[in-house]
């Protein structure tokens, strides 16, 4: 069940993000769900490795370089399910990135306040 709810709430975090950043478009709804499980998968099993890949470049930036992680996973993404997921460049993937985070982060907030009410 908890697995649906995420994906549920990745695929709202990414037509908010198509919402509100330029150059960052998604599908119809099918394929809205389609690309949330791609996206959860690239982050499941590619983005780890390109974490510890660029893990020296990371320190440097003080931990700034994982927007352009993200955004290189967005970009990834998108090559994969192209109907479902238009990054017109790096610029709108990496705001992408950055907007998909916070809108997440937020999503995934509300819903644990809301459980705790419930219960």
């Amino acid at each position: 069940m908890q697995l649906l709810v995420a994906l549920f709430l990745n695929a709202v975090a990414l037509w908010i993000t198509a919402q509100v950043v330029p150059g960052f478009n998604v599908g119809d709804p099918a394929s809205l769900i389609l690309v949330a499980i791609v996206l959860g998968v690239v982050n499941t099993f590619i983005k780890p490795i390109l974490s510890f890949v660029t893990a020296p470049i990371s320190i440097v930036t003080l931990g700034l370089f994982a927007f352009v992680i993200n955004a290189v996973v967005l970009l990834l993404v998108s090559a994969i399910v192209p109907q479902g997921l238009m990054i017109d460049g790096l610029m709108p993937a990496i705001l992408g990135a950055i907007v998909l985070s916070v809108v997440s982060t937020v999503l995934s907030s509300v819903l644990k306040d809301v459980g705790k009410l419930t219960k």
